[in-house]
């Protein structure tokens, strides 16, 4: 698989590391160092300066093509403005487009595949930071804000920073297969594998804003006890508070109901769940805190609008079949899937 990443001057670091390390890890597993051939693209042959104050040298420029590569990805930047204009590389972007079996973005490198035309009518995605923008921008685009990455057809989009790790996990597991992708997310001790659906930051995060005292106490003993009784009354007991104070504080310090954090909260613990095992969903219920498998599924339909039966066929895809093995090894592109 050869690889090319594109970074602009100002690239976020981790935007371009991080996938690199993963590409490169899954590599040295499978004992064959030519599995992955990556190469950065730079505006010209200059070193390039990252956000970090890193100084390297491109590999290639945009003065050459990427006829032979398997994919593209764009390396995002906060300083990415300053580049969506620029013609010479928008052009690049959509004449290479052409020449690979898959093209991606990490974090606000979406905007230089929106100015190529390239997301026009596809689901995408960008730092929680920039969607507003994004939709803005391109209006064609069909966003899906704060998920952790999204792939429509030949087309990958992802968040941002740390996010580049799980898009690059994504694209080990279409080439290698799971195992292989597991085995290198447990190498560089990363989340076991966040499906790219996941919310680009949690509830526990979002509840976080709790200054340190009794709600944020609360919080943490809600998510070690999610199968308990989490009634507002009960919550409110455990503080010695009274059920109208306890909620009112709670809001406020949380921008939550307790309701509201308690059902995700549980959701959040049963999407792990059907995503790293085969429990049975009435055990999933049962574990999480919910009376049947219909209170399961009603609280998934409320959060995340799929239901746990679709949420696990969605993020515990099957192993990749031989012939896809096969391909990948002989490096053989597979042409039905070239970017347009």
């Amino acid at each position: 698989m050869r690889i090319a990443i594109l970074a602009i001057p100002g690239v976020q670091m981790l935007d371009l590391a991080g996938p690199m390390d993963v590409f490169s890890e899954a590599a040295t597993l499978m004992r064959d160092e030519s599995a992955y051939s990556l190469k950065i693209v730079g505006l010209s042959m200059g070193p390039v300066t990252a956000l970090n104050g890193t100084r390297f040298l491109p590999d290639m420029s945009i003065e050459e093509s990427l006829e032979g590569f398997d994919t593209l990805l764009i390396a995002g930047s906060p300083g990415i403005r300053k580049f969506e204009d620029h013609r010479e590389l928008v052009q690049w972007i959509v004449r290479e487009s052409h020449h690979v079996r898959r093209l991606g973005s990490i974090c606000t490198g979406a905007f230089l595949l929106g100015k190529a035309g390239l997301l026009n009518g596809r689901r995408a995605t960008t730092h929680w930071n920039s969607t507003s923008r994004l939709a803005e921008m391109f209006p064609k685009v069909k966003l899906e804000p704060n998920t952790i990455f999204v792939k429509d057809g030949p087309v990958y989009t992802s968040a941002g920073v740390t996010a580049s790790m799980d898009l690059a996990l994504a694209l080990v597991e279409e080439d290698f297969g799971r195992s292989v992708a597991l085995r290198v997310a447990k190498e560089l001790i990363l989340f076991l594998k966040r499906p790219g659906g996941q919310s680009q930051f949690s509830v526990h995060l979002e509840a976080q804003v709790a200054e340190i005292g009794p709600i944020r106490d609360i919080n943490e003993w809600i998510i070690d006890n999610i199968s308990e009784d989490l009634s507002v009354e009960t919550l409110a007991a455990r503080l010695g508070m009274s059920s109208r104070n306890f909620a009112r504080q709670f809001k406020r310090e949380t921008g939550m109901t307790p309701g509201d954090y308690v059902e995700t909260t549980r959701v959040e613990a049963a999407r792990r769940m059907l995503e790293e095992s085969d429990t049975p969903l009435k055990r999933v219920a049962s574990m999480c805190g919910f009376s049947d498998q219909s209170g399961l599924r009603r609280a998934f339909m409320r959060r995340i609008n799929v239901t746990p039966v679709e949420y696990r066929q969605r993020f515990r895809p099957a192993e990749t079949t031989v012939a896809t093995f096969t391909r990948a090894a002989s490096h053989e592109p597979d042409r039905s899937r070239t970017a347009q």
